[in-house]
């Protein structure tokens, strides 16, 4: 915990003049997401709320947010703690996934090529990761890339929504025990549908997503089991 917090204090200059309880909460998801803090951890108000300069109320309000966003749970006499996702909260997300990211594909025209760099960043970012056996890094460039692609239906209440569908699915990358099997198919997919795209190939792109994310649900829930089991609270 002393590492997470020391890492946790550098993000105190972020909040500058305006600390509110939305900016904390952009830190601590940030910070949720790349595993500071991994599922089933229990996040102390004295100790962050210290680390980052800010009001036991302010940090009880954010906690609040996240919570709302099923990042974190409020257990009675315990405190707050990291969710940790059931199988089913996994099968959800996907469900989510498939819905909006498939019909973002489905209602594109023939974006230009400039609007698929965010997408192209991404794949390069994965496969230079994936050179350097960094295969956090190449899941969170995964992300990233499933990120910008929902960013090509210009809704900001789609990346919203998206946002906090992406952080929940950290939380169960963090279980598994082997993010190389788990990340590196889909290096070579991600360039698949990246160039189906830049092709205007939009049927054959949303045909690549759906058994992309079908293939994507099963491998994590194979290895959510075998790392969680049916113990998962």
């Amino acid at each position: 915990m002393a590492e997470q917090l020391t890492g946790l204090a550098d993000d105190r200059a972020l909040l500058g003049r305006t600390s509110t309880a939305e900016r904390v909460s952009d830190i601590l998801r940030s910070r949720i997401a790349e595993g500071y803090f991994p599922p089933g951890t229990r996040l102390s108000e004295d100790s962050i709320g210290g680390a980052l300069g800010v009001s036991r109320n302010t940090l009880r309000e954010s906690f609040r947010l996240l919570t709302h966003e099923r990042l974190l749970v409020h257990e009675l006499n315990r405190g707050v703690f990291v969710r940790v996702l059931t199988v089913e909260d996994v099968e959800d997300i996907y469900r989510t996934r498939s819905l909006v990211e498939c019909a973002v594909v489905r209602g594109l025209g023939e974006p230009p090529y400039a609007a698929l760099e965010g997408l192209t960043e991404a794949v390069e970012d994965g496969r230079r990761s994936a050179r350097e056996g960094d295969w956090k890094a190449v899941g969170t460039a995964n992300i990233h890339f499933h990120r910008e692609l929902v960013a090509l239906a210009g809704s900001e209440r789609t990346d919203e929504l998206m946002r906090s569908v992406f952080a929940e699915l950290r939380l169960a990358f963090h279980v598994v025990d082997d993010p190389r099997r788990l990340h590196e198919p889909y290096i070579a997919r991600n360039a698949e549908l990246l160039t189906a795209l830049e092709n205007g190939e939009r049927e054959t792109a949303e045909r690549l997503l759906a058994v992309y994310l079908d293939n994507s649900l099963k491998r994590v829930v194979e290895v959510y089991l075998r790392r969680v089991g049916d113990d998962t609270p």
